[in-house]
């Protein structure tokens, strides 16, 4: 009788403490706290499914990693815009839902299809919010100048306002992150709110972070 060939899997073993090692190997990497699904199957060892397996959920992985949880539940309405107008304010840009992997994005696109179904209605409900009127800066508390009407740091809606004003371009120099990634963008006084400047749209511009601390060596 002919010999049969029987087939065997060799299959190493997997540590705990090498899937978690690689968590943070990407972590550091990239430059995260936290890294998402979608980012570590880009660049992990691994399948992401075998760590969830392995540990029982996502979440609990990146706790034995010692890193930040990645994909939050109940999310608020105020973190999820915020996030987007971080992304808007990085790329010079409105955001595509692919864009939510990169390492500047807070959360992956899992809490915005749970709270708003759709990308489009994501974004639809942010700029819907960023253009409402109401107060764009808090009240200041400030017992040195009573006479003050606004706190010194913008709200998200204002912020949003003054960068899409100003095309997300540096309003000096011109610089934006849509022309060069590494362009940073800040809303700044134009009087500064220490001489009596107030937190409203006329009084706030677009500099790009070279230009900011360029203004503000010369004050």
């Amino acid at each position: 009788m002919a010999e049969q060939f029987e087939f065997k899997e060799y299959r190493r073993s997997i540590t705990d403490e090498e899937l978690l090692s690689d968590l943070r190997q990407v972590a550091s990497a990239l430059g995260l706290k936290k890294v998402s699904q979608s980012i570590y199957g880009n660049n992990g060892k691994y399948e992401y499914s075998i760590i969830i397996n392995r540990f029982g959920s996502w979440n609990a992985a990146l706790k034995k990693a010692d890193l930040e949880i990645s994909n939050e539940i109940n999310v608020s309405d105020e973190r999820l815009y915020k996030n987007l107008l971080n992304l808007w304010q990085h790329l010079g840009r409105q955001p595509k839902r692919s864009d939510l992997a990169r390492k500047f994005s807070e959360f992956s696109q899992s809490p915005y299809k749970r709270r708003f179904k759709t990308w489009t209605n994501a974004l639809k409900s942010f700029v819907a919010y960023a253009n409402t009127s109401g107060s764009d800066a808090p009240v200041s508390n400030s017992n040195v100048d009573d006479k003050r009407r606004t706190g010194r740091d913008p709200s998200l809606r204002l912020r949003f306002k003054v960068l899409k004003r100003d095309n997300f371009g540096c309003k000096q120099c011109g610089a934006s992150p849509a022309k060069k990634p590494s362009v940073e963008l800040h809303v700044d006084h134009i009087k500064a709110w220490a001489n009596g400047g107030e937190t409203i749209l006329e009084n706030l511009q677009t500099l790009c972070s070279v230009c900011n601390i360029g203004k503000s060596n010369t004050e």
